[in-house]
């Protein structure tokens, strides 16, 4: 029995893409066990007729084998156990790489924010050179809408630099993006291959850990522990979000029809809402409430200075994609899948 999840990325799959790009290739994707990663590795695994072999790579095995099931007995799955700012234990040739590692869970901004500036700077140069020993034919580096820095409120466009102070710890996250942006710039113009970028909206899919701190799976894990969500801010900040589903097809996209050297945002234009909005949809579904807790001292939970972050999607629809899933559907299959 298929999982709503499941049936959605087979209905992402019906996209006319060039697929034959892919047919006998090995592709590599770090980050494999992460929300975008996990959903791209089964998507190109779901595509049989292509005889492509995915390696997924991910530092914690235990939870590959929990991520990957039923993809694991797959002659074409390959899990690689590695950590992206070491060498990488293998000899084989990539011909596509998808980096989707890069410590994306706001806690680490603060616990461990030299760890992620060096999972995305370190990371990339490690995969890139060895891109360069063993045959690359095209990078894909899963960036983020970070780059953008605070914004002014206007629509972020692929051409907009924003404002990031680089004297902060929470700097750590956008700073290590634009510069491992850069480097994928640099390695494609100097060494003779194509690399493309993209840049996710906030990615919401039932691939969260209990560790997980992000706002839709802190308000889905109280929901499904039966609890009301609460809110210790009015909920104002403003967002694009994007179903996991539709990320990883976008991602396909660039892959597959993205130009070489350009960056792509992604998100749902139809899925741009505030932080209270998210809970109060989460709530609805689940038949619970949202209530407020707003502590005295305003800093409290303030982890980004972001409060407005909306993407355009033109440069990436120009290519022939488009989302398929609405906030409350996506949300209302996460819901539906993790509780099977």
């Amino acid at each position: 029995m298929m999982t709503p999840y499941e049936e959605d990325m087979a209905r992402a799959l019906a996209f006319q893409l060039p697929w034959d790009s892919l047919r006998g290739k090995n592709v590599l994707v770090t980050g494999a066990t992460g929300l975008i990663g996990s959903c791209v590795v089964r998507m190109l695994l779901r595509r049989s007729d292509l005889d492509c072999q995915v390696c997924a790579a991910g530092r914690n095995r235990d939870r590959a084998e929990k991520v990957f099931q039923k993809e694991r007995d797959d002659s074409r799955f390959h899990f690689l156990p590695f950590d992206v700012t070491d060498p990488i234990p293998s000899e084989t040739t990539f011909h596509f790489i998808i980096n989707a590692a890069g410590g994306a869970n706001p806690r680490l901004y603060q616990t461990d924010p030299v760890g992620v500036m060096q999972a995305n700077i370190m990371g990339v140069d490690r995969l890139l050179r060895y891109g360069v020993k063993h045959g690359l034919e095209r990078f894909v580096y899963v960036s983020s809408g970070e780059v953008y820095g605070e914004g002014d409120g206007r629509e972020f466009s692929e051409d907009y630099s924003g404002y990031v102070n680089p004297t902060t710890v929470r700097a750590c996250y956008p700073s290590a993006k634009r510069a491992a942006e850069t480097l994928c710039i640099c390695y494609g113009a100097q060494y003779g291959f194509d690399v493309c970028i993209v840049r996710p909206s906030h990615v919401y899919g039932p691939q969260f850990t209990e560790s997980d701190n992000r706002v839709y799976a802190q308000f889905i894990r109280n929901v499904l522990r039966g609890e009301d969500i609460v809110l210790k801010s009015t909920g104002e900040a403003f967002r694009s979000w994007t179903y996991a589903v539709d990320c990883a097809s976008a991602l396909l996209f660039v892959l597959l029809k993205g130009a070489s050297g350009e960056a792509y945002n992604i998100a749902n234009e139809e899925s741009n809402v505030s932080i209270r909005t998210l809970a109060e949809t989460v709530a609805r579904l689940a038949s619970r409430r949202v209530v407020f807790d707003i502590p005295a001292d305003s800093s409290h939970g303030n982890t980004t200075p972001i409060t407005r972050a909306v993407f355009s999607t033109r440069k990436l629809e120009a290519l022939g994609w488009k989302p398929l899933f609405g906030l409350e559907e996506g949300l209302s299959h996460i819901l539906q899948s993790v509780r099977l």
